[in-house]
C-alpha cells in the first residue's frame, strides 16, 4: 500500500460459515479514521490472518471507518461532552445493527461496563504503556527524578487528559494547562509551532507511529500513572456472535488480558465521573505476581492519592476491586461527583 499503514496480508481463503448471523466472507471490521486507529486496526488483522490461515485472502476482511462523536468534537474535553466513551458509540451502534462484525479501539478509550449485546472479545500484547514527555524549544533538558522541572515558570501544558492535568499541576501548581486535542500528528505540531510549550502523549502511540524519536523522557509509570488500558489494543464484537468470540479469543495475549482485568475492576470500583482523575497502570513482576498502582486526583491537582496492591494473576480482577475500593474510602467525596 501507499498509505504507511501495514497492508492486509494476501493468501488463500476457504468459505467461513458463521451460523450466529449468517455472514461468511469478507468479515467487516469496524474503526476510527485516525492515523493510529488504522495502524492499530490493520495490525490486529495481521495477527488474525496468521492465526487463522481460512482467513488469509485479500478480500477476507472490509475495513469500515467510522467517524465517532470524539472524533467531531474537538474543541472541547471529553470531561465536558460526555466521556471517553465518545470514541466508541457509534462503532458500538454499528456492531449491533450489523453493520460491522467487530471493531478494534484503544482499550483505554472503551466504557468500563460494555453496552448491552457487545462484548470484549481480545486484548492483543501490550506496547509500553507509559506517558511521553513532549517538549518545546523553551525548555530545559528533563531530569527522570523531577520530570516537570524543566518547564519554565508558568508555562503552558496542552493536554485533554484530566488524569494528566492532575498529575502535573501536583508537581508544578504554577503550569498552565491548555485544552489540545486531535490525533497524535496535530498535537505534536501545537508544540512544535509553539502553541504549547508541552505536552503528554501515550508512548505506545508514538512508538506505533514510528515517532518515538519526538519524545524528550519517558515518564516512570509509578510517578506518572498512566490511564487504565493504555497501550492494549481490545476488540469487540456482538455477545451472540459466539464463533468469531471463539476465533478471536485465540489470539488473547494472557498477561494483557490479566492486567487489563485488574485496571478495568479498579476503574469500576471507583465509579468516578468523567471528571474524575483516575489512573491504573498493572504489571507483571518477575516472579509472576500481579503490581497494581492505582491514583485518583482533583483536577487542579490540589488532592491526589495513589495506592499500590499485589496478589496473584488469578485474582486480578480483586486487587482492582480492592484497590479502588480502598481509594475511594479515603478520597473527599466530591472527586466522585
Amino acid at each position: 500500500m501507499s498509505d504507511g499503514y501495514p497492508a492486509m496480508p494476501p493468501t488463500h481463503a476457504r468459505p467461513l460459515h458463521r451460523p450466529s448471523h449468517g455472514r461468511g466472507l469478507p468479515l467487516r471490521v469496524g474503526t476510527r479514521a485516525s492515523p493510529l486507529a488504522l495502524w492499530q486496526t490493520r495490525h490486529f488483522l495481521e495477527i488474525v490472518t496468521g492465526f487463522c490461515p481460512v482467513l488469509r485472502n485479500a478480500g477476507a476482511f472490509e475495513e469500515h471507518v467510522i467517524t465517532t462523536s470524539g472524533d467531531r468534537i474537538q474543541d472541547r474535553r471529553l470531561a465536558d461532552i460526555g466521556g471517553k466513551g465518545l470514541f466508541a458509540k457509534e462503532i458500538h451502534e454499528a456492531l449491533l445493527d450489523g453493520r460491522v462484525d467487530f471493531a478494534v479501539h484503544s482499550l483505554k478509550d472503551l466504557e468500563t461496563e460494555m453496552p448491552p449485546g457487545i462484548v470484549l472479545c481480545c486484548t492483543l500484547k501490550r506496547e509500553d504503556a507509559r506517558d511521553a514527555l513532549i517538549l518545546g524549544g523553551g525548555c530545559g533538558t528533563p531530569d527522570p527524578a523531577d520530570p516537570f522541572a524543566c518547564l519554565p515558570e508558568g508555562a503552558t501544558l496542552g493536554t485533554a487528559s484530566l488524569r494528566r492535568q492532575a498529575q502535573v499541576l501536583a508537581a508544578r501548581p504554577d503550569l498552565t494547562v491548555g485544552v489540545i486535542r486531535g490525533n497524535v500528528q496535530k498535537r505534536l505540531s501545537r508544540v512544535r509551532d509553539g502553541g504549547f510549550d508541552a505536552t503528554l502523549l501515550a508512548l505506545a502511540g508514538l512508538r506505533r507511529l514510528g515517532l518515538e524519536h519526538e519524545v524528550a523522557l519517558v515518564l516512570d509509570p509509578e510517578a506518572c500513572v498512566p490511564s487504565a488500558g493504555q497501550g492494549i489494543v481490545g476488540v469487540t464484537c456482538r455477545a451472540t456472535d459466539t464463533e468469531l468470540h471463539e476465533l478471536l479469543s485465540g489470539i488473547e495475549d494472557t498477561e494483557a488480558a490479566a492486567v487489563s482485568r485488574a485496571e478495568r475492576a479498579l476503574l469500576a470500583a471507583l465509579d468516578g465521573s468523567c471528571r474524575t482523575p483516575i489512573g491504573g497502570h498493572a504489571r507483571l513482576l518477575p516472579d509472576g505476581t500481579l503490581h497494581l498502582t492505582g491514583l485518583v486526583a482533583r483536577a487542579d491537582g490540589s488532592f491526589l492519592l495513589k495506592r499500590s496492591l499485589r496478589g496473584a494473576v488469578a485474582d486480578a480482577a480483586r486487587i482492582g476491586q480492592e484497590l479502588g475500593d480502598s481509594l475511594r474510602a479515603d478520597s473527599p467525596a466530591d472527586i466522585f461527583g
